[in-house]
């Protein structure tokens, strides 16, 4: 299969026509598996990630975020510009109290 890419608008960034929805990762998914997943896309041209988890699958505070948390440790080591991450911000007014997982490998933010 040879994936195509287009150009975003009238920007500089070229995106793959496939994109890899990742809204699974941490629900359906290990990181491992998340892992295997990205890098497979990633070695046959997709360029383009969507972690919006706002889809079929309900979000649950245990696991909401880890999309992106499994996609930041996958990222590292590799050229950050090459990679087009596409996500949502949810209305947090439904849910209120609702606060998403922390991720296992972030560090605390430091006061300035």
């Amino acid at each position: 299969m040879t994936i195509r890419y287009r150009r975003l608008g009238e920007s500089d960034l070229i995106a793959s026509e496939m994109c890899l929805g990742t809204m699974t990762y941490g629900e359906q998914n290990s990181e491992r598996e998340a892992h295997e997943q990205l890098s497979y896309a990633w070695d046959h041209g997709v360029n383009c990630l969507d972690t919006a988890e706002m889809y079929a699958v309900p979000t649950r505070p245990e696991t909401q975020g880890l999309s992106e948390c499994y996609v930041g440790t996958w990222l590292k080591g590799r050229p950050r510009e090459s990679v087009l991450i596409f996500g949502k911000v949810p209305e947090r007014a439904q849910r209120p109290g609702f606060q998403p997982a922390a991720c296992p490998h972030s560090q605390p933010s430091r006061p300035a």
